[in-house]
């Protein structure tokens, strides 16, 4: 049974555990009405205390900060 809920990845650990696990991750930014949209998926290749480096199912590398958008998968 899948359940759809997520967790939202905060920690280093976390990260790491994402990145080793091959886990599809989730990046969500809150729009102009305060309203948080996803903007991209995809796998953690490279992560810092700052920044979070995705790439994504079309082969294209991402970086996001870590300070102003949230990381999920799902569980």
């Amino acid at each position: 049974m899948n359940s759809n809920k997520s967790r939202t990845l905060q920690k280093n650990i976390e990260f790491f555990t994402a990145a080793l696990s091959q886990t599809v991750v989730s990046v969500w930014q809150e729009d102009s009405a305060g309203v948080y949209c996803e903007i991209a998926r995809g796998l953690v290749e490279m992560f810092s205390n700052d920044k979070v480096r995705l790439r994504s199912e079309d082969g294209r590398e991402h970086h996001y900060s870590r300070d102003t958008v949230i990381f999920q998968t799902e569980v």
